[in-house]
């Protein structure tokens, strides 16, 4: 099985940024973790501020499956959510934080509505559990 992993702004910054909310862990080492535990699965990762890039990723993409974390796009891009309309892989909209706990603006996202599933407010493990969503034949 193939799963991409895209990840939008400001998620570079994962490890040094407000990490109250999102943790001291890079993505880069976690997404090493992740390699690790599921090794069965082959894993890709694509991060970028752009979202024109992030729209052109989801289109190319390849793999059996996309874990989405749009960040600040998931609650003003309605060009991300009709990029994912419009392609033919199951995808499942992550965030790190319980963006419903937090400030009203981020409790709209247009991307739930056209993903397979979401998955919010479990720190990193987000990613875990949507892969897990993904092994479990039946929700694919």
């Amino acid at each position: 099985m193939k799963l991409h992993i895209i990840n939008g702004p400001n998620l570079n910054l994962l490890g040094k940024r407000e990490p109250k909310i999102y943790g001291k862990k890079s993505f880069k080492t976690f997404f090493t973790e992740l390699q690790f535990k599921f090794r069965k699965i082959e894993l890709s990762y694509f991060q970028s501020n752009s979202e024109g890039d992030l729209i052109t990723e989801i289109q190319n993409t390849k793999a059996e499956g996309i874990i989405i974390n749009a960040a600040a796009y998931t609650h003003t891009s309605i060009a991300i959510a009709d990029a994912i309309a419009a392609i033919d892989i199951p995808v499942v909209e992550v965030h790190i934080s319980n963006t419903h706990a937090r400030e009203d603006f981020r409790k709209k996202s247009y991307l739930s509505p056209v993903a397979k599933g979401c998955i919010f407010g479990f720190g990193m493990q987000s990613y875990e559990l949507a892969i897990q969503s993904f092994l479990n034949k039946e929700n694919v």
